[in-house]
Formats: C-alpha cells, structure tokens, sequence
C-alpha cells in the first residue's frame, strides 16, 4: 500500500517511518511534487489535520494521512495547543517556543501537561480521525538533542528524563504521535 503523509517536516516523516510496517509505503509531500506550505487555518488540531489532508487528495488524488500536534500545559489552560509550532512567533523557531514556555510556567507549581496529536486519513471512500495523546509534566530547563520540537522540555509519565534525552525507540513506544500512528496502521490493516 502507499500513502502520503502530508508534511513537509523531515523529523516527523522519519519518526512515522519507523512506526509503520513494511507493506505501507510512506511517501512525502515532497515525493508528490507538492512543495507548496499548506496553510493551517484551523482552531483545532483536528481541523488542521483535515486541512491538510483534504487539500492532498482532492489537489493530488492520493491516499494520504495529516497530523497535527499540540502541546497542552494545564497551569496555561491548554496553551500553547493548537499554536504550539508557533508559540514564540510566526518563524515557528523551537528553541523560542521552549524559552517562552518556561518564562510562562517560571511561578507556576502546576507543570502538569500533555501532548495530543490528531491525525486525518483520507482515502478514496473514507474518511477517519485518530487520537494519541502522552500524558506528562515541563521540566525547568531544555535537556537532551533528541527529538524535536518541546522534546528536550516535556517529560512523558513514568519517566523522568525530557523526550530530548530519551532514546528514539523508547519515545517511538510511547508517544502521543506514535499511539495515533498505531490506531491508524491498526485501522488500514483491517481496510485493506
């Protein structure tokens, strides 16, 4: 089976990459001829994934899948959510967004937050969402290079080490991205 992931991020499009079997392959927007930005307009990480993924099929007609992702701090109700890749502005700089997230939670006793991820599948005669979502806590300052994006400041459950510092297959088990990418890999083989 092939399928596009409809971004243009090469961290993302290497991590779903390990997630998937085999027998899907995975092709970027990249791959499609599609080097245009998609705009995300959406005020929810659900409508951006759609966004996206509508914009694939019906401009390239292909099977395709979108996510959006968005770090969720309950002292910050939510925030920074669906703005997260451009917290800190419209450069979508990472280490700004990480900077202004800390300055954010500096008074804060409360660090408790979540990463979400929904992603949008889109084939010819289907349409699904899927949700995963890891549980955790901001630490009080940048560690680790693993990863990307809040992952040297977000501290999954039952660990104690950010992202940054975990170990790519540990963070490919429990991941709010990959738990999604599980319920869709889940959800294909059953469609095939």
């Amino acid at each position: 089976m092939e399928i596009v992931f409809a971004t243009h991020n090469q961290n993302k499009l290497k991590e779903v990459q390990q997630l998937l079997p085999s027998h899907i392959k995975l092709l970027s927007l990249e791959d499609i001829g599609c080097f245009e930005e998609i705009e995300e307009t959406g005020d929810t990480l659900e409508e951006n994934a759609w966004i996206k993924a509508n914009y694939v099929y019906h401009t390239y007609g292909k099977a395709c899948f979108a996510d959006d992702t968005g770090l969720e701090v309950k002292a910050l109700n939510g925030a920074p959510g669906v703005y997260s890749a451009r917290y800190a502005g419209e450069e979508k700089d990472t280490s700004a967004n990480m900077q202004k997230l800390l300055v954010a939670l500096s008074q804060e006793q409360d660090r408790t937050a979540q990463f979400r991820t929904a992603i949008a599948l889109r084939l010819s005669d289907q349409k699904k969402l899927f949700e995963g979502i890891v549980k955790g806590s901001i630490a009080n300052k940048m560690e680790g290079k693993n990863g990307f994006g809040y992952d040297p400041i977000f501290i999954p459950e039952k660990y104690e080490k950010s992202f940054g510092l975990l170990d790519a297959s540990i963070k490919n088990k429990i991941s709010h991205r990959a738990r999604a990418i599980h319920k869709l890999v889940e959800h294909l083989g059953q469609s095939l």
